[in-house]
């Protein structure tokens, strides 16, 4: 492999991470505009419209139908998001007073034992009950970090809904100017490449789609089944932590769990711990295949993909990881990459 191949190679995996973090809204918007492109042919060709027209009408429409979709689900999610706010700093601050009293009470149970296993019995409960602590505040830290990010998605949404305009005006000459800096004979295989890759992305995102989907209704069945307040916005909470990989969960119901444990409440912590541990399981055993299935490649390469990705550049890498591979198989089949091993 030669040196301009890895440098291409290298720029290419940076444009990758960068475009999944600073250029997530032009990312969302290219690929909303490339969905949006058989109708803006449709048009075209149906009414003899003009591309600016065409591309005006559908991505009106596609901005109709989202403002839409927000107003009627997210009116009623944000309301209970701002009630379950309102009473997170409380839960935090009893959670100091309640550690402190069992301390109190345990005391009682041990004061006849000998001095020295009094002492470490002591320490012990001293790091368990800063564990529980610490959890309590994570959870709290969590929910506040992801009320103070709804401006930012606000801005984002702007800056998206824009682009998406722009891209649907011009998406004709970007696909060309892409082609012109291939090889003429180099040029079908570049245009199948992106036609695989094209439907390989859309079946990716069909599968987090999917896959976020079943994760809320199961989140929202435990929490009404719990009968737990706000379950709208809990579950809607527990599926934007739920795109860290193994436990991602686990920073919302385990802390949450904890506390209700130690003030009684055992029904409603026990089945929180239960549903932890369903959505965890149920997310390992069908991520892999339905993400195999949609966008063409093994599960063991997916579940590989999934994991290498986020230990490498954390979150990003679950997006990341897979679509490289998305790449390559499309890479292939277009005939780009058929060399062999030579011994």
């Amino acid at each position: 492999m030669s040196i301009r191949t890895v440098v291409m190679i290298a720029v290419g995996l940076l444009l990758i991470y960068l475009s999944f973090t600073v250029g997530a809204p032009f990312l969302l918007a290219l690929v909303v505009a490339i969905f949006l492109e058989p109708l803006n042919g449709f048009l075209m060709k149906r009414f003899k419209l003009n591309r600016l027209v065409a591309a005006v009408i559908s991505s009106t429409l596609f901005t109709v139908l989202l403002i839409g979709l927000i107003v009627l689900l997210g009116i009623k999610i944000v309301a209970e998001l701002i009630a379950f706010l309102q009473k997170v700093p409380q839960y935090f601050e009893n959670a100091n007073e309640i550690v402190d009293q069992l301390l109190v009470d345990a005391r009682g149970l041990y004061q006849n034992l000998p001095p020295d296993a009094i002492e470490t019995l002591e320490g012990y409960l001293l790091k368990l009950t800063g564990t529980i602590t610490t959890m309590v505040g994570k959870l709290s830290t969590s929910v506040v970090s992801f009320a103070s990010t709804l401006p930012g998605v606000f801005i984002f949404l702007i800056v998206f809904l824009v682009a998406v305009y722009m891209f649907s005006f011009s998406l004709n000459t970007m696909k060309a100017s892409v082609l012109s800096l291939f090889d003429e004979s180099s040029r079908s295989q570049v245009d199948q490449m992106l036609n695989n890759l094209r439907k390989s992305i859309f079946g990716f995102l069909r599968s987090q789609i999917i896959l976020s989907a079943m994760t809320y209704v199961i989140s929202l069945a435990g929490l009404l089944i719990l009968d737990i307040k706000y379950p709208m916005a809990i579950a809607l909470l527990i599926i934007v932590v739920d795109i860290m990989p193994i436990l991602g969960t686990g920073s919302v119901l385990v802390p949450w769990a904890s506390y209700l444990i130690l003030t009684g409440d055992l029904f409603t912590g026990i089945g929180l711990i239960i549903l932890f541990l369903f959505i965890t399981v149920f997310r390992r055993i069908v991520e892999p295949k339905i993400l195999g299935d949609s966008v063409g490649i093994g599960a063991l390469s997916a579940l590989i993909s999934l994991y290498v990705g986020f230990k490498l550049v954390g979150v990003i890498g679950v997006f990341i990881g897979p679509l490289i591979v998305i790449i390559y198989m499309a890479a292939r089949q277009a005939g780009l990459f058929q060399q062999k091993i030579k011994l």
